[in-house]
């Protein structure tokens, strides 16, 4: 008797104030959420901006204790959340608000969980990496305010670590990581390099493309108790509007974003498409790219990312992504070939003329071209003798992979990395 297919989906969005100048609230919005002493989470690149202090005080204004973690590691490490851990421990506190790129909210995330209700933090990293345990109860407020128009983590359920013991990334995924509120200033994206507007401006627009053209929600078995229901659950009716709006974002603005960063407006929409295609993929999911980038980043820490902090080589986030991305849907335009389209035409601002399965992938190499991504893994330090550990890394992701619209083997998965060596 063929299973059950499931019939619900959930959506799940962070309250998001946004605008110029919103950060302002900050003080307000946490005195709100009724919190008497929080741990402001950044890193030492976004402190020395002056946010986190300004930030800071505001919270003060309003009598609520603040203690700042300006230690946050630009793509965290299992060893620098554990610091984070016992700083929030240290500091006895009863909320958490980040400043910074997604490494910095995570960070927050990942303290707040393991703060809230203590254990192991692999105990609590996605299987079969991690225990792959669920928090039993909510977790402490947390106010994000992003930095950068990338990852989206403000609306997302999810936090992404780096263990380099074990050459691979990988993830905390539940509904309870979810950031209570985020402020959204567009004026907080001015100092940002080109470079990190670039990496994590392909970050939303892959996120948004993943989670438009992932597995409808409902081809999937229904699961035996709600507690089941993964958080990724695949394209849906209401995660498809925020995903296509953020592609809309992405296809119109990242190149003004990239070019000039005092164009507040194009970097405004960038930051509204990050948090937008945050909450498509929250419901949704992401799939090949993602599991692809996950060993990319983490097996080998050799590039050196311009406009990055100089401390550490690290693979930035929405370039790991990005590179195997055509290839990946190349892959994939059997199973969805309307919807390719469609991302095609939101990401080049109109209709194309013919469309087929290079559309895609044609669209997004000029994208990336346009703004400087690095042309191919081969430029973050990976060889042909590499593609067999890069595919037993990708193969990992089983929860990603889940939500392709065309479930990829591992020969699938090794020709899309070869592919992905050289972009052009």
């Amino acid at each position: 008797m063929a299973a059950a297919r499931e019939t619900i989906f959930t959506l799940e969005a962070t309250p998001v104030k946004f605008g110029p100048g919103s950060s302002a609230d900050a003080g307000w919005e946490l005195k709100r959420l009724d919190v008497s002493r929080v741990l402001l989470v950044t890193d030492a690149g976004v402190a020395a901006l002056g946010h986190p202090e300004r930030i800071k005080r505001l919270i003060e204004a309003e009598g609520i204790e603040v203690v700042v973690f300006d230690r946050s590691r630009v793509e965290p490490t299992l060893e620098s959340l554990e610091e984070a851990v016992a700083a929030a421990r240290a500091a006895g506190v009863d909320g958490f608000v980040s400043v910074g790129g997604g490494s910095a909210i995570d960070t927050a995330k990942v303290a707040n969980l393991v703060l809230t209700h203590p254990a192991p933090l692999m105990d609590y990293v996605n299987a079969p990496v991690g225990g792959g345990r669920k928090p039993p109860a909510p977790l402490k407020p947390h106010l994000a305010i992003p930095t950068t128009s990338g990852t989206g983590s403000e609306a997302t359920t999810v936090a992404v670590l780096d263990i380099p013991e074990l050459k691979v990334k990988s993830g905390i995924s539940h509904r309870y990581l979810r950031c209570t509120q985020a402020i959204v200033d567009p004026e907080l994206t001015r100092t940002l390099p080109a470079e990190i507007t670039s990496s994590a401006g392909l970050d939303v627009v892959c996120h948004a493309a993943e989670s438009y053209i992932s597995r409808p929600f409902d081809t999937r078995p229904r699961p035996a108790s709600p507690d089941d229901r993964p958080p990724y659950q695949g394209s849906n009716p209401v995660a498809d509007v925020w995903s296509a709006k953020a592609l809309e974002y992405g296809g119109s603005y990242l190149r003004r974003a990239v070019a000039d960063p005092d164009d507040v407006e194009a970097r405004g929409w960038m930051m509204l498409g990050a948090t937008m295609a945050g909450v498509g993929f929250g419901s949704a999911g992401v799939h090949i790219p993602h599991a692809c980038a996950y060993p990319i980043a983490g097996l080998k820490h050799v590039y050196q990312p311009p406009g990055y902090p100089a401390d550490h080589p690290f693979v930035p986030h929405g370039h790991s992504v990005i590179v195997t991305a055509p290839a990946a849907f190349r892959f994939t335009y059997d199973a969805a070939p309307e919807r390719h389209h469609h991302v095609a035409e939101l990401l080049h601002g109109g209709p194309l003329d013919d469309p087929g399965p290079d559309t895609l992938p044609q669209v997004m190499r000029q994208l990336m071209r346009d703004v400087g991504a690095p042309s191919g893994i081969a430029e973050l330090g990976y060889t042909e003798g590499d593609v067999d550990v890069l595919v037993e890394g990708a193969l990992k992701q089983q929860r990603l992979l889940a939500v392709a619209p065309r479930q990829p083997t591992a020969d699938d998965l090794r020709r899309i990395v070869t592919a992905s060596l050289r972009n052009w």
